[in-house]
């Protein structure tokens, strides 16, 4: 008899262990939200991506609460806002007159990286929430907050020692460049135990060094080799996506696996030179801040489009939900399952800061602008750091557009529609006065 029960445990067991969604993070690195196949674009191939928005319920109109990469992915982890954990930049003040080099360099500059590092601790996070049910993970790719272990990672590649290039990643940035046998390796070792894995590879981020046979299909399509440069790398960066779903696959593990897909910020490729133009990454247009959304867990989660706004801050209440893990008190997220919810929401939120703060303390001191959408409407406040209107004629004050019908935010209505900027207005005070 003590066969037969030791068997119906090791069931039970195996039920609830094939109960418990494996978790798996894509994040794209400087991509915008129209640069995708399945989201109309006429050039750029995303094959791999098509065929997951294709198995997923996608949120056409995804957002996130800050459109620069460090606050962008702690958001990702904690469910909260810049100016809730007070990671509102990707650093702390420079030293006047230093280079990048020379800052890290810089004890006191050192001193003040390590504290803004710490504050992702202060915070519950998806991998150390997750763990306390048995989760291992691993990080790989952009990480801003020092070593894998401050994110609650069992596993990682970023090491974060300043003396070794630890800045922003270090060496998690090989992965998709160089290959993704690092997450193969630890999806071997998890074995039976449910996972968490964060795959934000520098990718399609620049440097912009596409292999040359994917650069040869864009260069006839655009008169800019810099916009077929960056064209190329989204394409590269499919192409990682799908060796990472194809492995899922052949592990067997896709069916129990929640794949949580997001962009971290926008890029909008300029034609003249490599870097990026003003209303996209750092700015408060949907060039920098909107990314579709994607949940895919088969036989759960029905595929579908949604086109009610969401946010990035959604994710971790959702998967937490998802994976029968208690929801952290204090999550201003709501649950991407529940279309109740989604729609009883007035709007979503966010705000921009500058790159370098002025005070790591203090969110306010480094506020450029906030923002909400609410419907068809989206609504932008600047302050005092805002960088005149991110210097775009016709862009500068308060700024109202019917996001819906006008998404490259061409027509300023606020000067036309006082009551709605009125209410709008409202709202965002409502959510955080900015101080």
């Amino acid at each position: 008899m003590r066969w037969i029960f030791t068997l119906a445990l090791a069931a039970l067991a195996a039920g609830a262990m094939a109960a418990t969604p494996n978790v798996v993070f894509i994040v794209s690195d400087d991509q915008a939200w129209t640069d995708y196949s399945f989201m109309g674009h006429a050039q750029i191939r995303t094959p791999n991506l098509d065929k997951l928005a294709k198995q997923s319920l996608v949120f056409r109109r995804g957002y996130v609460p800050s459109s620069l990469c460090c606050p962008s992915l702690a958001s990702l982890l904690t469910g909260k806002y810049p100016h809730q954990t007070k990671i509102t930049g990707n650093e702390p003040p420079a030293p006047e007159g230093k280079g990048m080099q020379a800052r890290y360099r810089n004890p006191d500059f050192l001193k003040e990286v390590n504290r803004l590092n710490g504050f992702i601790t202060q915070h519950p996070r998806l991998p150390a929430e997750l763990g306390k049910a048995g989760y291992v993970s691993f990080q790989s790719g952009k990480w801003w907050a020092g070593s894998f272990r401050s994110g609650g990672f069992t596993e990682g590649m970023s090491h974060g020692d300043q003396a070794q290039g630890g800045r922003h990643g270090d060496d998690g940035l090989k992965i998709g460049r160089q290959g993704l046998q690092p997450i193969f390796d630890f999806l071997d070792r998890a074995g039976r135990k449910p996972f968490f894995l964060w795959y934000a590879p520098m990718l399609p981020h620049n440097p912009h060094t596409p292999p040359e046979r994917l650069l040869a299909k864009y260069k006839n399509k655009t008169p800019s080799i810099h916009v077929a440069r960056y064209w190329a790398m989204v394409e590269w960066f499919d192409e990682t996506c799908g060796q990472l779903l194809e492995y899922l696959d052949k592990k067997g593990l896709a069916e129990n696996t929640l794949v949580v897909y997001v962009t971290d910020n926008g890029w909008i490729q300029r034609e003249d030179n490599p870097a990026y133009r003003a209303d996209s990454k750092q700015s408060p247009y949907d060039g920098g801040l909107r990314t579709p959304i994607m949940l895919r867990l088969p036989g759960k989660i029905s595929p579908g489009i949604e086109d009610t706004p969401v946010s990035s801050i959604d994710l971790a209440p959702t998967v937490y939900k998802l994976c029968s893990v208690p929801v952290p008190d204090g999550l201003p997220g709501v649950d991407l399952l529940n279309s109740q919810a989604i729609k009883g929401r007035k709007a979503v939120f966010g705000s921009c800061f500058l790159h370098n703060a002025i005070n790591i303390d203090k969110p306010g001191e480094n506020l450029a602008w906030r923002w909400c959408v609410s419907g068809e409407w989206k609504l932008i406040i600047p302050h005092k750091n805002a960088r005149d209107g991110v210097k775009i004629p016709g862009k500068a004050g308060v700024e109202l557009y019917r996001i819906a019908s006008d998404p490259s935010e061409e027509k300023n209505l606020a000067g036309q529609e006082g009551a709605t900027v009125g209410r709008l207005k409202k709202l965002i005070d409502d959510w955080w006065p900015g101080s």
